[in-house]
């Protein structure tokens, strides 16, 4: 290329004063003949020196004319290809919506939760505002506080059994919920139980948050006491205030850097809660004792009920502590995965949880019966009323105790919403849709319809939507006892693990079209039992009919009912129609398991054999070791 001084480049194929190809390109987009230039056609010929000032000119005026291509809108298929996981190279279009990196079994280097950390987990998440006020509805109903606090130990001794026994299959499989679920509900079948649980999920993490969020409004005020008086510029009907809202959001923005980390390395966050929190618990304790010179009251009072009814109200004491556990059962496989080796999972929980949710209740109550003496009139149980109470007083004291104080319940609330409700529906939410959404996008996604579904205005309607919360734990019950019927009973603790994540029909979980028509049948069976007293238990707090008597004292044992029933009937369909996939004697084979490698293979002589594939230096166990 050269320039004869007329500001346009010539080739050497062109005249002087002519311009190149590349400027013959540029007049013909400018003058609308674009169409007519090809790569491999000859640039138009500029005949005279009339031609080549025309196209100086059109190139002047339209010089702002925006010159970069048109950009197309992506389709639908390149945003889906864009937002879609890796997955195990092989796989199956079906086992892509079976499997993907954080369904699969874990692998050693990413089992790090040793006996120490699941001791600060259950530490850690023993230390909420709920645990604080499970003992008060008991005081309330008129045991005495020593009865109340009996029923928070053995309530969370037999739910802290339950863990462990749900727990085991994921310590050894190194496995979580949804792909747990699917050994006795099928492969698609496994979907349902997975969906329900995701979906409390959510709903409790919007709760949680709204609980957290007025932690927060205690810790703004407390260094700045003008924040109660915000003035609000939220309408009536939006249920709540710009005040509280604003707390809400700001819980919900800190909350999101803490849905980052995988979850086999957020056991630091519950190790610093476990540190940070009981200090704080304590301080609180110590700080009603002394200025109530005492422990209050509520320590003196004894049971107002007597006979039949103390009974029934010691039961329901129980049954509520079992049934504040009742998701935890079911999911907390997504957590005992990551253990090093099965067994430190299972003492870890066993005493912590009793202990842990014991103190804390213990202090609750103390706390509570402080209330009495320090303010007068009734006890006041919800912590966060107390510390509203102190903050009313004033005094740079009280501003500091409260804020220290609240700022512990934040990071409690935090750890709980993250160990209860957002790893478990990021992980639910992976097994529905694992070709798009991994355990971090899925709590993100359990973060937004938390936040989006305006969670003040479930807790303070007519309906008694808390009410209804609580006796979720009739569904869940029955999810747990086809469970662990089909691992313990059933299978005696045997699991092939690759067929757990194929859609094969003649793979043993697969059963009938994907479902296993038993697991449902006692799935129904345990929740009917208790329909009727659940229907009565929504329905009562807001005037409707009460339940039979008969009903109501089955609910009373909504839990025991459900798991028994649901456990018995899938017990017995199973010896009328055996199931697959089933050992003889007890055979756990978690220990085997590396990195399998989950592709479907069409070996006849490893389906003969029954065998398991997985990667080099993994046992293979066939028909010789009592497999049906």
């Amino acid at each position: 290329m050269g320039d004869d001084g007329s500001g346009l480049a010539t080739s050497p194929h062109t005249a002087p004063g002519i311009p190149a190809r590349d400027d013959v390109e540029l007049y013909a987009f400018f003058s609308g003949e674009k169409s007519f230039i090809s790569p491999t056609s000859p640039p138009p010929l500029l005949s005279s020196q009339s031609d080549l000032l025309q196209l100086q000119q059109t190139i002047e005026t339209n010089s702002t004319i925006n010159m970069a291509p048109k950009m197309r809108l992506p389709s639908g298929r390149a945003i889906l290809n864009l937002i879609s996981v890796e997955t195990e190279e092989g796989l199956s279009r079906a086992q892509t919506m079976l499997a993907n990196e954080d369904l699969k079994p874990v692998e050693p280097a990413r089992r790090q939760w040793g006996p120490w950390n699941y001791v600060g987990f259950w530490i850690a998440d023993s230390f909420n505002i709920n645990t604080w006020m499970i003992a008060s509805s008991s005081v309330v109903a008129g045991l005495s506080w020593w009865q109340a606090w009996i029923c928070v130990w053995v309530g969370y001794s037999i739910a802290g059994a339950f863990v462990v026994a749900t727990g085991r299959i994921g310590a050894t499989y190194h496995i979580g919920f949804p792909v747990a679920s699917r050994a006795s509900f099928g492969v698609w079948g496994g979907l349902w139980p997975v969906f329900n649980r995701s979906a409390m999920a959510c709903i409790w993490y919007g709760v949680q948050a709204w609980i957290g969020g007025q932690c927060v409004t205690l810790m703004i005020t407390a260094i700045w006491p003008r924040y109660e008086q915000l003035p609000n510029s939220m309408p009536a009907s939006s249920g709540t205030t710009t005040k509280d809202f604003l707390s809400f959001f700001l819980f919900c923005l800190c909350s999101l850097p803490a849905l980052y980390p995988h979850v086999h390395q957020i056991r630091h966050l519950f190790t610093a809660k476990s540190l940070v929190v009981p200090v704080a618990g304590i301080a609180f304790f110590i700080w009603g004792v002394v200025r109530a010179k005492g422990l209050g009251p509520v320590v003196n009072k004894p049971n107002v009920i007597h006979g039949n009814e103390l009974a029934w109200a010691i039961i329901k004491g129980i049954m509520s502590s079992i049934a504040n556990f009742s998701a935890l059962i079911v999911n907390v496989p997504d957590f005992s995965r990551f253990a090093i080796k099965p067994k430190d999972a299972f003492w870890s929980q066993l005493f912590t949880i009793p202990v842990g949710f014991g103190i804390t209740s213990f202090i609750g109550i103390i706390v509570s019966s402080c209330s009495v003496v320090i303010f007068g009139g009734e006890a006041i149980w919800n912590p966060l009323d107390l510390l509203a109470k102190f903050l009313q007083e004033g005094g740079h004291g009280n501003r500091a105790g409260v804020f220290f104080i609240a700022a512990s319940f934040t990071l409690a609330q935090l750890g709980t919403n993250i160990a209860a409700n957002s790893v478990s529906a990021g992980t639910d939410l992976t097994a529905l849709l694992p070709r798009y959404i991994t355990i971090r996008r899925g709590g993100y996604i359990c973060a937004a319809v938390g936040f989006a579904m305006c969670p003040w205005n479930l807790l303070s309607s007519s309906n008694n939507f808390t009410t209804y919360l609580s006796a979720y734990s009739v569904f869940l019950s029955s999810i747990a006892g086809v469970m662990l019927c089909d691992y313990y009973i059933v299978r005696k603790g045997y699991l092939q693990i690759k067929d757990l994540y194929t859609a094969k029909k003649t793979a043993p979980y697969y059963f009938t079209y994907g479902f296993n028509w038993r697991a449902y049948a006692a799935y129904i069976a345990g929740i009917l039992i208790n329909i009727v007293g659940f229907v009565g238990a929504v329905r009562e707090p807001t005037g409707g009919p009460s339940a039979p008597l008969g009903a109501q004292y089955i609910y009373n044992l909504n839990y025991f009912c459900g798991f028994i029933v649901a456990g018995i009937v899938y017990y017995v369909l199973c010896l009328i129609s055996p199931v697959p996939a089933v050992s003889a004697t007890w055979l756990e084979v978690g220990d085997a398991i590396d990195n399998p490698h989950l592709a479907d293979s069409d070996s006849e002589e490893d389906e003969k054999a029954g065998a398991t594939m997985y990667e080099d230096g993994v046992r293979r166990r066939g028909a010789s070791e009592e497999i049906v």
